[in-house]
């Protein structure tokens, strides 16, 4: 495919800074892209919201781009749209396939218009990635993540999904769309055909690089010859296929110079296939690992690229612009949880970002359940349409018992509407459970809940007391209008034989530094906090001594020992196919027992989208996994079980219980009582089954609203 190259490419060159009083200068470059101009360099990235595929739900998908748009965003592009009805992700998928899909899209791009924000339009083809009969794919390969065989798509059909292709992008044009992008990465159709992993064919669209590469090529060909100059095509490319058989970054970096000379404005970057069994966005994938791999491609070629993945705070995005890495950072995440985000970095209010944790349990995991996406942390995500924080119509005096996420969330959803609110929390510090999940390997990103919380409640002007028990009798003789009890969960406790001796100790123990486990733990429990003892033991389990100071911050796993343990090539310019290598976890040095009542594999109530990453780690570690375990009693010798009928002995010198959580409820009135205030109860206080931050804080959020 030389052909394509037709004399020399200059480098573009960046214009110097002068303004020296912005908060973060690069990110506030704007960006000419010779036709239009892009305000600064944060693009929102590709994020399917479930609001997409109904037309009904096209009103909600506006008010919720807006906002976005409203908080500063350069540049949106939407979630996957399908060319035509093979390419559903699901049945009946958003369409932009007819002239009367116009009127829906085109509410879409008014709202983000109003604040010079540009919108692309993303055109995805699921191919073999679809849940439906109608799936296709270069070849008949089934793919691990979909029930559903494909059917190989013949000449005339890739021919007529091009032309499908090109009139999506047409009608994107029509409805007002600056452009459109095309969804080339993490395994989807293009991809497909791009991967000898997944191309077989033998014709003109198999075979060597430049026959896989002719259907997206001639996607991008005729779509710029239809849409004319003047109009944005991002095309997103897999940087890093992080699976077998997979490119390597000399055909990585072959076809973005292809594409450039093919007429694409902007290369995106996409990072793994979904089949993949190395995460790539979770919250213990330390920020911005991948941006080199974006960066090697960017040396060679002269339109802008846009960095991704695990980008989520100004610092970081400032600094690979600044390195002159990337062109443009994308994030799509970040903007669920602080629709204000970059209006707030250019303000220098940092601080104040609700920081995406990348746990992806009200997003992702929303979406493969066919919900609607939000966010953990931010439950207003997505349903802007429906809750507003109006100013109260009477202002109360309300007190909050309790300071973890819950109690927080109502605290300040209650203060700014305008109610004067108290927290009360026993403990030295605020953040109640975020505070043991702050600790454990990789979730070093709690840490920025915590400190949102904390400066939110200090611009709210929220009076706050710590280390203060609350008694009934003090409340019942206090003023406040409203009490909210969010008083959270402790842990329970079992008992049989041995249970009162000192090497056994709960997950709160353990957590919180009260108590240190010796070089062999059994772990009594295999749920989510289970898995997380199980992780934090395996790779350190020592408490820092100030870990709740306020300046504390851990040091995160580097990107480097990250590779290392999940086998990824940390060469920029990688030559093992995929970008995999041996992988090579760090050593764990104690011996642990992970056990579970009841049979079966353990982990199976871990979430969808990140559980599999759980598993792997203890794995790896090399954690005893034990199910159908009866606790028969501790002694001096270690814990005794029967397992199928058998007795055994673990030889371990401590015993973590992770049980379960008991609510802590007893500030609640009884039967009968007649309190001058009214009492709510949220989060653990409310119910303690299946510890969820993501409903504590979703009712610590509604309840704000109606007080």
């Amino acid at each position: 495919m030389n052909t394509f190259f037709k004399g020399k490419l200059s480098k573009s060159k960046l214009t110097p800074i002068h303004a020296d009083d912005i908060p973060y200068p690069h990110i506030f470059r704007p960006l000419d892209l010779g036709f239009t101009t892009l305000k600064n360099r944060m693009v929102m990235g590709s994020m399917h919201t479930g609001l997409e595929d109904r037309f009904y739900n096209y009103s909600k998908l506006a008010r919720y781009f807006e906002e976005r748009a409203k908080g500063g965003v350069a540049l949106i592009i939407t979630g996957g749209i399908s060319p035509n009805r093979e390419g559903w992700l699901t049945p009946f998928g958003g369409t932009l396939n007819r002239t009367a899909d116009i009127i829906h899209h085109a509410r879409v791009v008014r709202a983000v218009h109003k604040y010079d924000t540009k919108i692309l339009l993303q055109i995805l083809h699921s191919g073999r990635y679809g849940y439906h009969p109608f799936v296709v794919a270069p070849s008949p390969i089934k793919s691990p993540i979909s029930p559903f065989k494909p059917r190989q798509m013949s000449t005339k059909n890739i021919k007529a999904t091009i032309n499908d292709y090109v009139h999506t992008a047409k009608l994107a044009k029509k409805a007002g769309y600056d452009g459109v992008e095309i969804m080339g990465s993490e395994g989807y159709l293009i991809n497909q055909f791009l991967s000898a992993r997944t191309n077989q064919r033998t014709d003109d669209y198999g075979g060597s690089l430049d026959n896989r590469a002719r259907f997206a090529l001639d996607i991008v060909k005729a779509i710029r010859r239809a849409v004319g100059s003047d109009f944005i095509i991002s095309f997103r490319l897999s940087m890093l296929e992080l699976v077998e058989n997979g490119a390597v970054m000399t055909e990585v970096i072959t076809l973005a110079t292809w594409l450039e000379l093919a007429g694409v404005t902007l290369i995106n970057t996409g990072i793994g296939w979904h089949e993949a069994r190395i995460p790539t966005i979770v919250t213990g994938v330390p920020r911005a690992s991948f941006v080199r791999f974006s960066q090697a491609v960017k040396e060679v070629i002269n339109i802008p690229i846009i960095g991704a993945n695990r980008i989520n705070m100004p610092d970081t995005a400032e600094a690979i612009l600044a390195d002159g890495q990337v062109d443009l950072v994308q994030m799509a995440r970040p903007f669920l949880a602080d629709s204000a985000w970059v209006q707030k970095a250019q303000m220098g209010n940092t601080h104040l970002i609700n920081t995406c944790i990348g746990c992806n349990q009200a997003c992702l995991d929303h979406t493969f359940a066919g919900q609607r996406a939000t966010c953990l942390v931010n439950p207003l995500a997505c349903f802007e349409s429906e809750y507003n924080i109006n100013p109260a119509k009477k202002i109360k005096k309300i007190a909050v018992i309790g300071g973890g996420v819950a109690g927080m969330t109502a605290a300040v959803t209650a203060s700014e509407r305008g109610h004067k609110v108290t927290i009360f929390e026993r403990n030295s510090t605020l953040g109640g459970q975020f505070n043991f999940a702050k600790v454990i390997p990789g979730k070093e990103e709690f840490f920025e809940t915590i400190r949102y919380y904390r400066n939110m409640i200090e611009k709210c002007g929220i009076s706050v007391h710590l280390n203060h028990e609350i008694s009934d009798e003090f409340l019942k003789n206090s003023d406040f209008d409203d009490i909210v009890i969010a008083t959270g969960v402790t842990p329970r406790k079992v008992r049989f034989d041995g249970t009162d001796l000192p090497q056994v100790m709960t997950y709160a123990e353990l957590l919180s530094g009260q108590k240190v486990a010796g070089k062999a733990v059994a772990i009594l429990g295999a749920g989510g906090i289970g898995f997380d003892v199980a992780e934090f033991l395996a790779h350190g389990g020592v408490i820092a001594s100030d870990v709740h100071d306020r300046a504390y911050r851990p040091t995160a796993q580097s990107p480097d020992e990250f590779f290392a343990q999940w086998g990824i090539n940390p060469k920029p310019n990688y030559d093992s196919k995929g970008g995999l290598v041996k992988s090579a976890p760090t050593p764990n040095h104690r011996q642990i027992y992970l056990l579970q009542r009841s049979h079966g594999k353990l982990g199976k109530g871990l979430n969808k989208t990140t559980g599999w990453v759980h598993k792997a780690i203890i794995k790896q570690a090399g954690v005893i996994q034990i199910s159908g375990a009866t606790y028969d009693k501790i002694t001096d010798e270690g814990l005794w079980i029967t397992v199928n009928k058998q007795a055994q002995l673990l030889r371990v010198d401590s015993v973590v219980l992770c049980v379960g959580q008991e609510p802590v409820n007893h500030l609640m009135p009884k039967l009968g009582d007649a309190p001058k205030a009214h009492y709510h109860i949220i989060g653990g206080a409310k119910n303690a089954e299946c510890l969820d931050a993501k409903r504590a804080i979703r009712e610590g959020f509604l309840l704000g609203l109606q007080l």
